[in-house]
């Protein structure tokens, strides 16, 4: 899913937000109800933030429900991703978005490691890893690259829960691409 628009990139800058679309692509259909103590807002509040996602098409309504009592949500995509804008006002609605999304990602790998990584068994465990590697590219070898990893990735993002191999199991891959000034403030 491609968000393009200043008003879209700033309603999804909000932490809860994007903690409830995070928890929908991640677990599936839920009701605010459901989705409230994993967000830490009330059923109240988390509905009218999944209202907000809905009037920019990153949440719709679940068909699969068995009760009508309920309004089950569904993520509308697996991901998202945004590119920066040209214009001011969406170049400020993006880099809200990106700090919101830094913020929430940056304690994924410490919770990771002490929730997730002690139940792993030692194959899954041996693959988990963290890379920081810094390269000299153009502005365009970058977006190359970027689209390439995109492109690799893409037959896994779309495959369906049927399609999945046998020992298949859900990875997080979280990457930054981090440009860094051409001056050094510490010598300047």
């Amino acid at each position: 899913m491609e968000l393009t628009s200043p008003q879209a990139l700033r309603a999804l800058a909000h932490p809860v937000r994007l903690a409830l679309l995070d928890r929908l692509q991640r677990h599936g259909p839920a009701t605010a109800t459901q989705l409230a103590p994993h967000v830490g807002a009330t059923p109240s509040v988390v509905s009218w933030h999944l209202r907000h996602l809905a009037s920019f098409g990153l949440v719709t309504d679940w068909d699969g429900a068995t009760s009508k009592r309920e309004r089950w949500w569904q993520a509308a995509g697996k991901g998202f991703r945004f590119t920066m804008p040209d214009d001011a006002e969406g170049q400020d609605a993006a880099r809200q978005l990106r700090a919101a999304m830094f913020a929430r990602s940056a304690e994924a790998p410490v919770q990771w490691s002490l929730r997730d990584e002690p139940r792993l068994d030692p194959e899954w465990q041996a693959l988990a890893g963290l890379a920081d590697t810094r390269i000299a590219v153009t502005a365009e070898e970058l977006r190359q690259l970027e689209e390439a990893i995109e492109a690799l990735l893409a037959p896994y993002v779309r495959r369906k829960g049927g399609q999945l191999p046998d020992g298949a199991r859900l990875v997080r891959m979280l990457r930054y691409l981090l440009p860094e000034p051409d001056d050094d403030p510490a010598t300047s």
